[in-house]
């Protein structure tokens, strides 16, 4: 995909919107052919949605839920929407968004994400956490007969359950390589594990029990952030090395004690200057006191990829070129790729005069 589109909107149509529970719903866009090559995806990642209300632009991302399309791009594109209280675009998407409208879509972005290929791999999701992992599981049956997969899902209630029926589908066909594990929090079932939360240490009991936990090429934990934490930490307690693990946070609650309550970072130089790359052209600019790098691009180049500005999503990424930053928070990048030196310009704060950014890396 050309680095050009990395920013950019599109205006999709909205060909169906289908109930999935009481509280989310899926919703279908048509792409057209012109756009099918930049709309190309691999299975795992998520597109962000923009739109304005009462003066104010709205961006949220949301996962594809959809089998990844082929070399010639997806004719549509599928995505789960889960109702958030108060959630100015997921109260749009189930209460107005309806077949005919348009919607404002970026192009496919996320790095938790697996390619087919042959091997043993498991998820443990909660809640919406299961669709982008429709997407990995659907995509690696189908296209690798070597492949197997464990899917671990907590869920409130059966009422309560996203993508019930395509993964029931999924057991049916596969159901030598895919084996699925459901529990609930908040309702007892007649089969399967009892009833309660997935935390920390009865992860570490169930697991063994379910696969042979160290013959599991990847494991791919999505959903709220309590459970990501419980199921990294019972990987961690059974010897699974960092590198099998994979996270994806769809929410994280604001911490208000958080450096990003108390203006500027402690060791912020008093004057510093963010030089950027996006779409191939540089800028040099002034960061003023209190400013993330990404609030100062913005402030200049209105194309700088962003979505949640939380530092869950992952979409404005940016390899650190020179100088040094520091970064209020992450749950979106893996330690490789701070390792290689990517940081979220939404969370980083100069720490030296001069700091460059390069959005197309």
């Amino acid at each position: 995909m050309a680095a050009a589109h990395h920013g950019a909107f599109h205006y999709l149509r909205v060909t169906a919107v289908e109930p999935l529970t009481d509280d989310s719903v899926a919703v279908t866009l048509a792409v057209p052919p012109a756009l099918r090559e930049a709309f190309r995806y691999t299975p795992g990642q998520h597109l962000a949605l923009r739109r304005t209300a009462d003066g104010a632009e709205i961006r949220r991302t949301y996962s594809l839920c959809g089998r990844a399309p082929g070399p010639e791009g997806p004719q549509s594109l599928r995505i789960g929407v889960r109702l958030v209280d108060g959630g100015a675009f997921s109260t749009y998407a189930l209460k107005e968004l309806a077949p005919g409208d348009t919607v404002e879509v970026m192009v496919p972005a996320g790095r938790f994400v697996l390619a087919p290929r042959p091997g043993h791999f498991a998820a443990i999701v909660g809640g919406s956490g299961i669709t982008p992992v429709l997407s990995i599981v659907s995509t690696l049956l189908e296209s690798e007969p070597a492949a197997r997969f464990c899917l671990i899902r907590s869920d409130r209630t059966t009422a309560s359950t996203m993508f019930l029926d395509e993964v029931a589908e999924l057991k049916d066909r596969f159901p030598d390589r895919f084996q699925l594990v459901q529990t609930l929090s908040r309702e007892e079932q007649q089969a399967g594990p009892a009833s309660g939360r997935l935390d920390e240490e009865r992860l570490t009991r169930l697991l063994p029990a379910l696969l042979p936990v160290p013959d599991v090429d990847g494991w791919f934990l999505c959903g709220p952030h309590g459970l990501v934490q419980g199921a990294r930490g019972a990987l961690k307690a059974l010897g699974v090395p960092r590198e099998r693990v994979h996270q994806e946070i769809f929410h994280v609650e604001e911490d208000p004690a958080g450096p990003a309550a108390a203006g500027a970072p402690a060791g912020t130089p008093a004057h510093s200057t963010v030089t950027a790359k996006l779409d191939g052209r540089s800028g040099r600019w002034p960061v003023r006191e209190g400013e993330s790098l990404l609030e100062t691009v913005l402030r200049n180049r209105a194309d700088a990829p962003y979505a949640c500005k939380g530092g869950v999503c992952g979409t404005c990424r940016a390899f650190l070129v020179s100088g040094e930053v520091r970064m209020d928070r992450n749950f979106a990048l893996e330690q490789d790729e701070l390792d290689a030196g990517y940081v979220l310009a939404c969370q980083s704060h100069p720490a030296t005069e001069e700091v460059e950014l390069d959005f197309d890396r």
